[in-house]
């Protein structure tokens, strides 16, 4: 195979945007070759792109090798299975599916495959050189042990014109949670690919705090680990000008992650060293102010597209394979499960009653939301923050 005949499902503001990359050439070794939505949201036909409003029809058509799906969050289980069995390469938006459940019979339906074919996650903050620079740190022991983390990202405002754009948005039934779910799973996934999975969570959080919507707008996250490390991870869609700003605090010092820069308070000594040698109550160890470059914010979707398309050709290693999306789905469904029952949850958490609950509350809601008549259409605003849905 030399080129990639692709589809994409959902034509919403990524969908539309990823399409729009393939057609402009920013993706090598791909042609778009089908994209199918609802006939009302289908854009103007392309020379050699074949439209359908129904999926079954453009997985079996014969016209693809890759599908990347990017509809709304509780279609991806039923979505993805069918692409993995009939035998497709598999693009998964963000999150890899609504819950835990849903995340592991995805999984279950890729190895049955045999993991013959290319099964990735959007997962575009991982191609941030802030964030790869961070993680070399960590894994090569640069940092010494670390003792806690904090990550305040509350810059993901949205209004309740945004909410109201789509029937499905915000609501339990069509989108599965809120901020967790929508916004966050990019910094969750980062949150387990640099520090690794908790042992505990415990969530508070606030469910239509800021907006008319009945799923969480504001969150507040606590995680134990196993080694004695605690974090916490504080996020909101009702906060401007917000923040994101992430703290490392380790035995080398504090190093910390905001507005394109790493600042690390590089310890000389490490703190627990210095505890022990200093005859001195009060001292401290000496630090460096370090201040390390970063340059631009990566590739972000069309490096992972890419990757995607390399991995397929070429067997490049994959930055964000799917299989690891389950783990920032278990972090929002333990935080959503610990804020509805009052307790804090354990991990591996065992997914069924969450998958109970999240469907009753689909089926019994009876939250009226607030619409507006707006067709789904890329913006160039929507789609310059890059990492923003």
């Amino acid at each position: 195979m030399e080129t990639v005949r692709y589809g994409i499902v959902g034509l919403g503001n990524m969908g539309r945007a990823h399409r729009d990359n393939i057609i402009n050439g920013k993706v090598e070794g791909v042609k778009l070759t089908a994209v199918c939505d609802l006939a009302s949201s289908l854009p103007e036909s392309r020379e050699g792109e074949s439209q359908f409003t129904d999926v079954d029809e453009m997985i079996n058509s014969g016209l693809i090798d890759a599908i990347h799906i990017c509809t709304p969050h509780p279609s991806h289980r039923e979505l993805g299975i069918k692409a993995l069995e009939a035998g497709l390469h598999l693009l998964m938006e963000k999150p890899l599916a609504v819950d835990k459940t849903d995340c592991q019979a995805l999984i279950d339906a890729y190895e049955r495959t045999g993991k013959k074919k290319v099964f990735a996650a959007m997962f575009n903050q991982r191609t941030d050189p802030h964030y790869k620079t961070l993680k070399r740190l960590i894994d090569s022991k640069e940092l010494g042990e670390i003792r806690r983390i904090h990550w305040s990202v509350t810059d993901w405002f949205r209004t309740e014109y945004y909410y109201a754009m789509g029937g499905w948005r915000a609501t339990w039934k069509g989108e599965g949670g809120g901020v967790l779910l929508n916004q966050c799973p990019h910094n969750l996934d980062l949150f387990q690919w640099l520090f690794g999975m908790p042992e505990e969570v415990t969530g508070f959080l606030g469910f239509g705090r800021y907006h008319q919507i009945e799923v969480e707008d504001d969150a507040t996250l606590y995680f134990r680990y196993k080694d004695g490390k605690n974090a916490t991870f504080i996020t909101s869609t009702g906060e401007t000008p917000g923040v994101n700003r992430l703290e490392v605090i380790s035995e080398r010092g504090v190093l910390t992650v905001e507005d394109g820069i790493i600042l690390w308070d590089r310890n000389e000594t490490p703190s627990s060293n210095f505890s022990l040698e200093s005859m001195s109550g009060f001292s401290k160890p000496d630090t460096w102010k370090v201040k390390i470059p970063i340059d631009g914010r990566g590739g972000q979707h069309i490096e992972i597209m890419q990757n995607f398309i390399n991995s397929i050709l070429h067997g490049e290693e994959l930055i964000s394979p799917a299989v690891e999306g389950i783990h920032s789905v278990e972090l929002a469904n333990a935080a959503l499960l610990s804020a509805w029952e009052g307790s804090t949850i354990q991990l591996p958490m065992a997914s069924e009653k969450y998958s109970e609950i999240l469907k009753e509350k689909g089926h019994n809601s009876t939250f009226e939301k607030k619409k507006i008549d707006a067709k789904a259409t890329a913006s160039a605003d929507d789609f310059a923050q890059s990492n923003k849905t």
